[in-house]
């Protein structure tokens, strides 16, 4: 038997409507974690099928730093106006223009990446493996190379407000829990 206070926890845990949390506690029997779990898988799903979806409408967020030094913009896009103009979209779209501002982010997905830049990158790393053994040098270079470039693409950043969730996460289920197509357009960082 499902209480209302499992379903009003997974509720408050992933901000996904009553019915969705409900359905999936049944299918995970009680189990909030597991209920979580489904939850994620399900809300890949539903990105999925509304990528064909047009983002006809979507927000502008600023951040500005305290020193007012750096400051960034975003654009968050979806399908409706109704959306747009939802409290917790705006939100989302304020915390993504502050992880903008907080990190290095240079592109927003790994397709963004050209060959002129992962060559840069790739010269400054053989320098850096020039003294392991051969056969350990491939390995350590796809490794160097990963993880310099997940910290410059934004879909693949650790939330700074949770490290838990990368930011494709909190997309995907923005996705779900409007019912909406979310993407994010374009992005911008200025420091003085």
């Amino acid at each position: 038997m499902i209480t209302t206070d499992q379903v009003k926890e997974l509720r408050a845990r992933t901000g996904i409507s009553i019915m969705q949390c409900k359905k999936a506690l049944e299918e995970a029997k009680g189990d909030i974690e597991k209920a979580e779990i489904l939850l994620r898988k399900k809300s890949k799903e539903v990105a999925a099928k509304k990528a064909e979806r047009s983002l006809s409408s979507g927000v502008v967020a600023s951040y500005v730093h305290g020193n007012g030094r750096v400051g960034s913009l975003i654009e968050l896009l979806c399908e409706t106006d109704f959306v747009a103009k939802n409290e917790e979209f705006q939100s989302l779209a304020r915390d993504l223009a502050m992880q903008v501002a907080a990190c290095d982010t240079e592109f927003l997905t790994r397709d963004e990446i050209n060959d002129e830049d992962e060559k840069k990158v790739k010269e400054v790393i053989e320098e850096e493996i020039k003294d392991k053994p051969e056969e350990m040098k491939e390995k350590i270079r796809q490794g160097k190379l990963d993880a310099y470039f997940k910290d410059r693409i934004l879909l693949e950043q650790s939330f700074i407000k949770n490290s838990d969730k990368k930011i494709s996460d909190l997309v995907q289920e923005a996705a779900q829990k409007f019912g909406e197509r979310i993407e994010i357009g374009r992005f911008a960082k200025f420091t003085i």
